[in-house]
């Protein structure tokens, strides 16, 4: 009789202790520094960290903040976070990671869709990034733009001109920039740079792309103009311009092609650096990685109503085909 309750006590005490570990259990924090809620991308991060033993609202908190692209109030957001407490935070694009970059210098800092993360300072370089940053490119720097140029001229083969829209506030858009005159060159085609940075904006960069004969248009990927798709995409077919574009939303809103990775993609990926850096692992020991595969993608619908054919090449290499 002793015997068993001596066995009773002993399994109530190791309930107790168990049940007291788990109140023990660190709650880890991850700050989250985005342009809008997309709720895919949402859920590819939180099945990453879920996959890796981690639960919001048990051993997970996570703060999230949007800047809408609009950069003026990304130093409040950063801030914001930074109050938080984050073990950890995941940035999206050159303009909310350098921003979470300076504001906090030592804290962890995982990026996502930084074209090019060396020549914009966050990193030494890609196998060494250094410091407490790493992350994930968003495009292979070296020549990316002037592959979609040449996707866009596949299907516009007639065209002189392409006019290409940028937002001057991008640090990855500035840099790239001066590389456009090479690829104009290799293609044969004047290129027109038109700029906008707000929403406001968009209507006069269209117009000024018409005004300049422009028989097509290339929208470099920024948060501005994902925010902004379904206007984009108006504009595009009010001046009857074939567009490519990074984004594959914009191609659901009726835009005519795009060529990027999957952003969700991404995503899930980055859950694997923030579990490593919140079990002791230095962000800049982490190598930088590129996208693994890139998506094409292309609307069947609008390239009829722009009077296009798509070549089969085309169609055979599309990995979607919206119709």
């Amino acid at each position: 009789m002793r015997r068993h309750r001596a066995l009773a006590v002993i399994a109530t005490c190791l309930i107790l202790f168990a049940a007291q570990a788990r109140g023990q259990q660190p709650v880890h924090r991850v700050g989250v520094l985005t342009a809008i809620e997309v709720p895919e991308n949402t859920h590819a991060l939180l099945d990453g960290l879920r996959e890796r033993g981690y639960v919001v609202g048990g051993n997970l908190q996570i703060e999230y903040r949007y800047s809408q692209g609009r950069t003026e109030q990304i130093p409040a957001l950063v801030a914001e976070l930074v109050a938080f407490g984050p073990e950890v935070i995941v940035a999206t694009g050159p303009q909310n990671t350098v921003a979470v970059h300076a504001a906090a210098p030592t804290a962890p800092l995982v990026f996502l869709r930084v074209p090019d993360p060396v020549a914009i300072g966050l990193v030494e370089s890609l196998a060494h990034p250094g410091g407490n940053v790493t992350g994930f490119t968003g495009q292979v720097p070296e020549g990316f733009d002037g592959k979609q140029l040449q996707f866009l001229k596949a299907l516009v083969p007639q065209a002189s001109r392409i006019a290409v829209l940028i937002n001057p506030t991008n640090p990855s858009h500035q840099r790239g920039k001066a590389r456009l005159p090479e690829f104009g060159r290799l293609l044969g085609v004047d290129l027109a740079i038109v700029e906008a940075s707000k929403s406001d904006q968009l209507d006069t960069a269209f117009e000024t792309a018409h005004a300049k004969a422009a028989e097509a248009i290339h929208v470099l990927g920024d948060p501005l103009p994902f925010i902004q798709s379904a206007k984009v995409v108006e504009l595009a077919a009010r001046y009857q311009l074939p567009a490519m574009y990074y984004d594959r939303q914009h191609v659901l809103d009726g835009g005519l092609r795009s060529y990027g990775p999957k952003p969700s993609d991404l995503w899930r990926r980055s859950a694997a650096y923030v579990d490593k850096i919140l079990k002791g692992e230095k962000a800049g020991d982490l190598p930088v990685e590129q996208p693994t595969r890139f998506y094409l993608v292309v609307n069947l619908k609008t390239a009829a109503a722009l009077g296009l054919t798509i070549p089969p090449s085309i169609l055979a290499r599309a990995d979607e085909v919206i119709e």
